[in-house]
Parts: structure tokens; C-alpha cells; sequence
């Protein structure tokens, strides 16, 4: 099934990990998508492996400034034809403990998840309305419903998209964009599989299913969330955790 035949996606942070794949199952589903991220080689060249640029563009985008996200959703509206999902995943860490995190490492976090997640589904919303359909899907995490040690900005970060989500899908509901929220655990990318061998067994001994996710399992429910597969869900945050801290 083409689940997004004759649609257009803007990915943040799309140039790797759970952002790749996300785009990269959009494509194989029907879309035309934009890679938006802070390193325009990498998107470039993540664009390049989706397809020619009749299927797939890139462009430079810190998530934080406007006017950035207004350059990127052109690319969509102008280049493809429309903006029919949104997915906010562009994401940073500066973990630290709060004795030791600097006041600019919580600020360039909360900025990073929290603003940035916030301009794209503001921006996003102001278009999709007047077509009257759309889907934002926003990437959380479970740090932001349990909290994790020295993650006190990127926790409070998280569970802040939780309620912008939920804010943001009352408010739009009515013009029928839908607006939900994706909380991944622990997923294997090589940020992760690089932690002292302690703590990812720490982790791993948390999860009932006894494995980390793949991106692909992210990438399959963004999918889900974007498509009309999900067309009577808004508001919700699907956990995606191996049911780790169920």
C-alpha cells in the first residue's frame, strides 16, 4: 500500500539515525520528502540515497530560528506542491548532572526539542489549515515521562513536547490537522551502542521484550501517525520502549 501516495513530508534532523529512516519509510510509501537539518551535506547526501530530487530535497535548517522553518516548508508547499505531515525530530544532547550542566546546555537543549518543536508545529499549522488536513508527528522520549539522571534538560525537554503535542492537537483538531507524539526507549544507533557497556546493560535490563529497538521500528510508526491509518488519533503519545517502564 502507497500509504502516502501524492504527499509531501518535512523531516528535521533527517539526515541520520531515527530522521533517516523516518524518511526514508516515507519515500518507500509514496511521499515526496524534504530533509531538513543543521548539516546541509549530510542532508545532501541522505536526500541523494532517497532518490532524484522529484522524491527527495534537502535543506539547511536550524530548528530553533523562523525564519528557517519558513525556507524549509516552501521547499515543500513550493517545490512539491504541498505540506501534508511534519515531523519534528531534530534533537541534541549535553547530559550533565545539575551540579555540573551549564545554564548554556539547558538552554541549547530545551531550545533544540522544546522551541524547535514548537516553531515546526506552529509553522506547520498555519499551513495545513487552510488545506483543512495534516499530521505532525513529534518525536519525545521516554526520558520525558520518567526522567533520567543528568537528563534534567533534555527529560524536562521531552515531556514538554508531551504537552505541546496535547495543547497543540485541541487547537487544531477543528481544521483538521491531527497532532501526536511518538516516545521512543532505547534505540540502537551509534550514539547508544557507544555508551560504557554498564549502562547500556543498565538499560537492557529494564526492558521486558529484552532487545533495544531498531530506527526502523520508530520509522514504522511515524508512518502509521502520518498516514489515514491513524485518521481518528490526535493528541496521543504511542511509546515505542520494548515496554520498558510501562
Amino acid at each position: 500500500m502507497s500509504l502516502l501516495e501524492n504527499r509531501t513530508a518535512v523531516v528535521t534532523g533527517g539526515a541520520q539515525g531515527i530522521g533517516f529512516a523516518i524518511a526514508r519509510e516515507f519515500v518507500e510509501a509514496g511521499a515526496r520528502v524534504v530533509i531538513g537539518d543543521l548539516d546541509l551535506d549530510a542532508a545532501t547526501a541522505a536526500a541523494e540515497k532517497l532518490g532524484s530530487r522529484e522524491v527527495a530535497r534537502a535543506v539547511r535548517s536550524d530548528v530553533v530560528v523562523a525564519k528557517d522553518w519558513d525556507a524549509l516548508l516552501a521547499e515543500a508547499v513550493e517545490g512539491f506542491g504541498s505540506l501534508d505531515v511534519v515531523v519534528n525530530n531534530a534533537g541534541i544532547t549535553r547530559d550533565a548532572t545539575m551540579r555540573t550542566m551549564t545554564e548554556e546546555d539547558f538552554d541549547l537543549v530545551i531550545g533544540v526539542h522544546l522551541k524547535g518543536t514548537w516553531n515546526g508545529t506552529r509553522k506547520a499549522s498555519a499551513i495545513m489549515r487552510d488545506a483543512k488536513r495534516g499530521a505532525i508527528v513529534n518525536i519525545s522520549s521516554l526520558s520525558g515521562k520518567v526522567g533520567m539522571v543528568g537528563q534534567t534538560n533534555y527529560s524536562a525537554a521531552k515531556a514538554g513536547i508531551v504537552g505541546l503535542t496535547k495543547a497543540a492537537a485541541k487547537e487544531m483538531a477543528h481544521h483538521g490537522v491531527r497532532v501526536n507524539a511518538i516516545q521512543p526507549g532505547l534505540i540502537r544507533s551509534a550514539m547508544t551502542e557507544a555508551m560504557p557497556q554498564k549502562a547500556w546493560d543498565q538499560k537492557m535490563s529494564e526492558i521486558p521484550m529484552g532487545r533495544p529497538g531498531e530506527v526502523g521500528e520508530i520509522a514504522s510508526v511515524a508512518l502509521f501517525l502520518a498516514s489515514d491509518m491513524s485518521s481518528y488519533m490526535t493528541g496521543t503519545v504511542l511509546e515505542v520502549t520494548g515496554g520498558r517502564f510501562m
